[in-house]
């Protein structure tokens, strides 16, 4: 999800999908910092909010949740009703953790070093060591191996590669872009 259009599709879904429920209380989170929730009918900040605090609190960006609830009534009282949709939202987000559903998307920059077959595996160590990894290999007369890095995390690399080939520049550093890390 990338837009706010995208975040009203997705809760029109959820809310056709669970069109007999009580309450579908949706929060979602923009990257470029906009944001919205809704009680859906819930007393005013037991709901929407809470759901929305625990998406801003594990850092989330380009996100929509739907809580959906079957069960109206007022037994659990307003501490519940932020206890129960937090909880909710929580458990969600811990699923879709373990499920490897949550990326991370941020600055990488790539960069490209061409080496001989018997530097392989100790580039490798050096691409883990400066916290990067290896995201393709080419093997022909040489091994390319084709490194992504969070942005500036490849700086170390790239002297640690100039410092083990004796000054050669064996390195071409890419432009940063935004992609999966």
């Amino acid at each position: 999800m990338g837009s706010e259009s995208e975040a009203d599709a997705f809760i029109a879904e959820v809310r056709a999908r669970h069109h007999d429920a009580r309450h579908n209380v949706p929060a979602w989170i923009l990257a470029d910092g906009r944001e919205r929730c809704s009680d859906d009918g819930e007393p005013q900040q037991t709901a929407g909010m809470p759901t929305l605090d625990v998406l801003r609190g594990a850092g989330l960006a380009d996100v929509c949740s739907v809580v959906t609830r079957y069960f109206g009534g007022t037994l659990l009282g307003p501490g519940g009703l932020v206890r129960a949709y937090s909880s909710a939202t929580q458990a969600a987000l811990t699923s879709a953790e373990e499920n490897g559903q949550l990326v991370e998307v941020t600055l990488v920059t790539h960069v490209t070093v061409q080496i001989p077959y018997s530097a392989h595996d100790r580039v490798r160590r050096m691409v883990a060591d400066a916290g990067g990894r290896v995201a393709d290999a080419v093997f022909s007369e040489d091994v390319q191996l084709d490194c992504a890095f969070r942005s500036g995390d490849e700086e170390a690399f790239v002297s640690a590669m100039d410092e083990y080939a004796n000054g050669e520049r064996l390195c071409r550093v890419g432009e940063p872009r935004f992609a999966e890390f």
